[in-house]
């Protein structure tokens, strides 16, 4: 099988990126594009690629973003998964958010802790009863048998948590990444795009014009 896929080719016209436009702070920049992204998405506008440096070199999958503030974004997962494994070795991840409706992406390198406990507990429990028993039947990133071990496993596991407050696995709960470098990409006519990259420096963010 042979694909040729040089024909691809699209101008980008939306918009720019000016430093003129842009917030000294990126998560202030990063709420303003979420907000403009959330009003024209086609998917789930919390979509991201987290990427972790495992025994095989660099790992990326989709998670979906749970909450992000000030101090930067919160996702949740199984601490025994392979990103979660790979990701409290170098306490390092990365973050791409792709906006292709608006032309975007949002780049994120930044340092990642667990966050309390109880804050673990109450987004588990905001959950879907269907969900939180999810989080119960999956040994995430471990082999399985066949498709039927798994769904076996949850059937078993409704049945003896229905009528019941699911309580939250201590091996599944949330992650905060703190960045300490954000890039702005915003597509540009003639493949000048606008890159705007900021560095957390001496306690104060650092702005910088990238060549594209």
């Amino acid at each position: 099988m042979n694909r040729d896929l040089h024909h691809y080719r699209r101008n980008y016209l939306s918009a720019e990126l000016l430093e003129s436009n842009i917030d000294l702070d990126p998560m202030v920049q990063f709420a303003t594009w979420f907000k403009e992204y959330e009003a024209v998405a086609s998917h789930e506008a919390n979509t991201v690629c987290i990427s972790t440096n495992g025994a095989l070199g660099p790992s990326s999958r989709i998670v979906l973003l749970k909450s992000f503030d000030a101090q930067g974004f919160v996702f949740y997962t199984n601490y025994e998964s392979r990103k979660a494994q790979e990701a409290e070795a170098s306490a390092k991840v990365g973050m791409l958010f792709f906006w292709p409706e608006l032309e975007r992406q949002v780049r994120v390198q930044g340092q990642i802790a667990r966050i309390d406990e109880a804050e673990s507990d109450r987004y588990f429990n905001s959950r879907p009863f269907e969900s939180r028993i999810g989080a119960l039947t999956s040994n995430q990133s471990k082999p399985i048998k066949d498709r039927a071990e798994l769904e076996n496993t949850y059937t078993q596991l409704a049945q003896e948590w229905e009528g019941r407050q699911v309580e939250r696995p201590k091996n599944w709960g949330g992650y905060k990444v703190v960045p300490v470098q954000m890039e702005f990409w915003q597509g540009r006519p003639s493949r000048l795009h606008d890159r705007i990259e900021y560095n957390w420096i001496g306690g104060s963010w650092q702005i910088q014009r990238l060549a594209p």
